[in-house]
């Protein structure tokens, strides 16, 4: 499989070990990544405006000394970094109900010690494309925003009443203004937003 461009998967976890195996692990997969040796040096490193720009995931130890893989995930989740920045919980067998019930608050998935080297990174390059979508996604929703924002007042009140499926004259009536200007005002509208129709707009407003 080819790598993912310009990806970057976050190591976190105490054990000096397990983190020199797991980033050589990632090398041989032709992946870059980021190591840091406790839950506060990665929170340092993402507290502070930081916004995740290329597809990346966290693998995240469940048990360290000091703040926890657990309280560091709910910390990415106050942040607002996932789904931009998928989880993948690393854990020992008395921590998998624990795991568990993370992946149902948005953990991309967790790996119970010892774990398969192969299974991992393909699971890691899931979270990659996963968080590759996101991106996508979230750059999407900026850029409508964006033509949102370029409307006039009245072409944003036409393009509400058009997406509800009301005709031009309807849309005349309660504008109170003639059918003639509705369709001027219809047609910039579709054309400041990149559509033809009413049903492609309504589409593409579902991605708010």
């Amino acid at each position: 499989m080819e790598p993912i461009q310009h990806a970057t998967v976050y190591i976190v976890d105490d054990d000096a070990s397990v983190r020199d195996a797991l980033a050589w692990l990632l090398r041989t997969r032709r992946l870059l990544s980021e190591s840091f040796d406790s839950a506060e040096a990665f929170d340092a490193r993402v507290s502070q405006g930081f916004e995740v720009q290329s597809p990346s995931c966290v693998l995240l130890d469940v048990r360290m000394a000091g703040l926890s893989g657990l309280a560091m995930f709910e910390k990415l989740i106050a942040y607002g970094l996932l789904p931009t920045l998928p989880v993948i919980f690393l854990t020992g067998h008395a921590d998998v109900p624990t795991a568990v019930d993370s992946v149902k608050r948005g953990a991309f998935d967790f790996f119970e010690k010892p774990f398969s080297d192969n299974a991992l990174v393909d699971r890691i390059e899931q979270a990659l494309k996963h968080s590759a979508a996101a991106l996508a996604l979230r750059s999407q929703t900026i850029s409508l925003r964006a033509q949102l924002d370029g409307l006039t007042e009245r072409e944003s009140d036409v393009m509400r009443l058009v997406v509800g499926g009301l005709p031009n004259k309807l849309v005349a009536d309660q504008l109170d203004i003639s059918v003639r200007t509705v369709e001027v005002h219809r047609a910039r509208v579709f054309d400041k937003m990149g559509v033809k129709s009413a049903v492609e707009l309504a589409n593409l407003l579902r991605n708010l």
